[in-house]
């Protein structure tokens, strides 16, 4: 005999029905994300993860990580004039927890000096041939995770190599 009304057998009734249409739920979703079998790889895919790759100098990526290349550069330069990027002469991008670009960039000394100008758009090479300084070929890497940027800068005495983590 059931003790109780008749609405809280009905709640039990619907909270097994709840109950069971959860576990077939979690048991189709564990089948399906532990099944690697079916994965296929998108077709025509150029990168794949943990391997470098070349990429195109002029890819939006590619630019912004030699503009901040040359923004770190200057910043720990003792120079009086900026330096910006001349030429891009090769890049390689790398999937990792993010983006690493590698690039091996030409940069050469601006007539704007450090004290005035953050743009460097608007900053012009060097023409005076007492002021001109004979480009840096720097090689670093630029690592955008999906959360924050991590940067561990390392610098060498005539070609500046710069990598960041």
């Amino acid at each position: 005999m059931l003790t109780g009304s008749s609405s809280e057998a009905v709640d039990m009734a619907a909270n097994f029905t709840r109950s069971i249409t959860m576990l077939c739920w979690l048991a189709f979703w564990s089948f399906t994300c532990t099944c690697d079998a079916t994965y296929i790889p998108p077709p025509h895919s150029t990168m794949n993860p943990g391997f470098p790759v070349p990429m195109n100098t002029n890819n939006p990526g590619v630019r912004k990580a030699a503009r901040f290349g040359v923004y770190q550069y200057n910043n720990s330069s003792n120079d009086l004039f900026l330096f910006k990027e001349w030429q891009i002469n090769k890049a390689m991008v790398q999937i990792v927890r993010g983006l690493k670009y590698m690039l091996h960039v030409e940069i050469g000394r601006t007539v704007c000096e450090k004290r005035g100008h953050s743009n460097l758009d608007n900053c012009h090479f060097q023409r005076n041939k007492d002021l001109q300084q004979e480009e840096h070929h720097i090689l670093w890497k630029y690592q955008e995770a999906s959360m924050s940027n991590y940067y561990i800068p390392v610098f060498s005495t005539k070609a500046c190599l710069i990598h960041y983590y």
